[in-house]
Formats: C-alpha cells, sequence, structure tokens
C-alpha cells in the first residue's frame, strides 16, 4: 500500500491452530497488529499489506 494506491484488498485465512499459524507468518516477515479479539490476529506482510489469521 501507498499513498497513491491504499489498500486494495484484505485477506482472511482460516487457520486450524491459531497459535501455530501466528509463529508461522511471524517468521515469514509478518508483522502483527492486533491480536486483541479472542478467535483471530490481525497482521502486515513485509510490505505492509493486511491480512488475518482466524481460528472461528
Amino acid at each position: 500500500p501507498s499513498q497513491d494506491r491504499p489498500q486494495q484488498a484484505h485477506l482472511d485465512l482460516d487457520v486450524p491452530d491459531l497459535e501455530a499459524a501466528h509463529q508461522r507468518v511471524l517468521g515469514l516477515g509478518a508483522k502483527l497488529l492486533d491480536d486483541s479479539p479472542e478467535t483471530f490476529r490481525v497482521y502486515a506482510d513485509p510490505v505492509g499489506h493486511p491480512f488475518c489469521l482466524c481460528a472461528c
């Protein structure tokens, strides 16, 4: 995302094990943005695109 092209899409990924998926995406370079909800977490990929891991 940039000022010229702000967020264009947001991915929600359903995962069976939220903690395991959390560790994996952090290892791949994601940054945790919000972990306050109990059933999902919000991240940004290494260039800033947002996505969620959901264990709903």
